[in-house]
């Protein structure tokens, strides 16, 4: 038989949307999204839904957009879920060793790049610049 997963998803822009389709189509539980909080955009500063919330209230999962991840509260209501896995796709902050040690099977970071030499806040658009 095979293990089912219960998965806590962080993840806040676009890019990140495709792993949560993924996780939610596939044969485990996403029982938590956690995101940034909504924020101004554009010239009227609308007040504006990450792409990864409106994705995971599309399909009915509950949402969480804390202003900080380090603080007792945060960490205190994730060991709660009891999370199996924690699959992290630009979610904007690094995670702290209290969040990390969490999940009994760790944290999985989805990043941009698959070339370490463009590790960091623009992997794709370096690529690009230097026709990779």
């Amino acid at each position: 038989m095979t293990k089912t997963f219960n998965i806590v998803f962080m993840g806040t822009p676009a890019f990140a949307v495709p792993s949560l389709v993924a996780l939610h189509h596939s044969r485990h539980h996403v029982i938590q999204v956690v995101t940034q909080p909504d924020r101004p955009k554009g010239r009227g500063r609308k007040i504006v839904p990450p792409p990864v919330k409106v994705t995971a209230r599309d399909f009915g999962l509950p949402v969480i957009q804390p202003e900080r991840i380090k603080t007792d509260i945060f960490v205190d209501s994730l060991s709660k879920m009891g999370p199996d896995l924690v699959v992290v796709a630009a979610y904007g902050h690094i995670l702290p060793k209290t969040v990390l040690a969490i999940p009994t099977f760790g944290c999985i970071n989805v990043h941009a790049s698959v070339l370490p030499k463009y590790r960091g806040a623009a992997p794709i658009q370096w690529a690009i610049i230097n026709g990779e």
